[in-house]
């Protein structure tokens, strides 16, 4: 067993590819006094927004790369969903896309709440839905992805809706507090080396 060395200025993690291959059975939505509202053509320094506030956490930051016209390419193409999740007051606190790359499946891209709202049983409202928005017809199998980096629950969350671990890999990328994607003290779990003293 060998250990292998990332830069400071590095993060690694542990990527898990999961798959759900049958439609879940048809069951009640959980109640949750949220709603998810489409955004057909989001804005993006509104999607960015919302972005940060869910993903922070977790150093999610691929869209925060993008510019404008990248990120707009991404999120508004025919077979990209993107939707807010709000509370009562109209403010965005969860966010959910996925797309069809192909015919016959569906990826779950980016699934997730304000952290104020995690492990209150608003995942399971939001997973339900996104089941539904998934399995349209012609879709064999939905992928999702989570890795190390993620909430704690998040693995075992996805196995218990139904995903089945296939792949594992290891991903390495800039750490995207030093480029100014995230505030430095985003994600306090993963260790800041490279500015350390």
């Amino acid at each position: 067993m060998g250990l292998i060395q990332v830069a400071d200025d590095q993060v690694a993690t542990v990527v898990t590819t999961l798959e759900m291959r049958q439609r879940p059975p048809l069951r009640p939505v959980p109640p949750s006094p949220l709603r998810l509202i489409r955004w057909p053509a989001p804005d993006p320094a509104k999607y960015r927004t919302l972005f940060r506030r869910v993903g922070g956490p977790w150093l999610w930051f691929s869209r925060l790369a993008m510019d404008d016209a990248t990120l707009v390419r991404a999120t508004h193409q025919p077979n990209t969903q993107v939707h807010a999740v709000v509370d009562q007051s109209g403010i965005e606190v969860g966010l959910l896309e996925l797309s069809h790359p192909e015919r016959d499946w569906c990826a779950l891209d980016y699934f997730g709440l304000v952290p104020e709202l995690v492990g209150r049983g608003h995942g399971r409202w939001l997973m339900a839905l996104a089941m539904q928005l998934a399995w349209r017809p012609g879709v064999a199998f939905v992928r999702v992805n989570t890795c190390s980096l993620d909430h704690p629950s998040a693995l075992n969350f996805y196995r218990a809706q139904g995903f089945v671990a296939t792949k594992r890999t290891v991903e390495t990328f800039a750490d995207p507090r030093l480029a100014g994607l995230l505030p430095l003290d985003s994600a306090p779990h993963v260790p800041l080396l490279a500015n350390r003293r």
